[in-house]
């Protein structure tokens, strides 16, 4: 079971053939670069709820997480190599604070690829000029809350917990809390 994912994980992070089936995106065309190597343009596998639930949502809650609950505290699972909960997994307690933070910040770039989609299919906003900047506030959060957690301390998470909540319901505010699923990200 665990080799299985593994090999899904390899595969994911190579971009062969069989997760471009598993994705049904598209393969760009390569490119060569002056130095030689083939690179390709960035893929889009996921729409910006797909991404917001499966990246931002679950790493910004660890975060949150840490507002009250010492990562310190928080024993490991049963399998901490098969945990669901980031905090008690291998790599959990304040290591899962960092690496979410960073999550955060890394997500921030998927957010301006061309060619994302929101979940109503219209094309994420990446063109308008408050997306570059809500973008970046995501980013700053992201690592504001790495240093929190680097510090271990729970006032300067307080902190973090708020530039995150701001950042995100900057971009809420505007592209996400609409009347309809139609109406979001205009």
């Amino acid at each position: 079971m665990r080799i299985r994912r593994l090999v899904f994980v390899l595969l994911a992070w190579t971009g062969t053939s069989t997760l471009v089936e598993l994705g049904q995106a598209q393969t760009p065309a390569p490119t060569q670069t002056k130095s030689g190597a083939v690179a390709t343009a960035p893929r889009v596998y996921a729409n910006l709820a797909q991404l917001m639930r499966g990246i931002l949502f679950p790493a910004s809650n660890v975060i949150f997480a840490t507002q009250s609950d010492d990562p310190t505290k928080i024993p490991p699972a049963k399998d901490p190599a098969t945990a669901t909960d980031l905090l008690a997994s291998s790599y959990g307690q304040w290591q899962a604070v960092e690496n979410s933070a960073l999550a955060l910040s890394e997500a921030a770039n998927l957010l301006t690829i061309p060619g994302r989609k929101c979940s109503n299919g219209v094309a994420v906003p990446i063109r308008n000029a408050d997306w570059p900047k809500f973008v970046q506030g995501l980013r700053d959060a992201g690592v504001t809350a790495y240093k929190a957690a680097q510090s271990k301390n729970t006032d300067n998470i307080l902190m973090a917990a708020d530039a995150i909540t701001e950042a995100c319901a900057n971009c809420h505010n505007k592209y996400r809390e609409r009347p309809t699923l139609a109406d979001r990200c205009k």
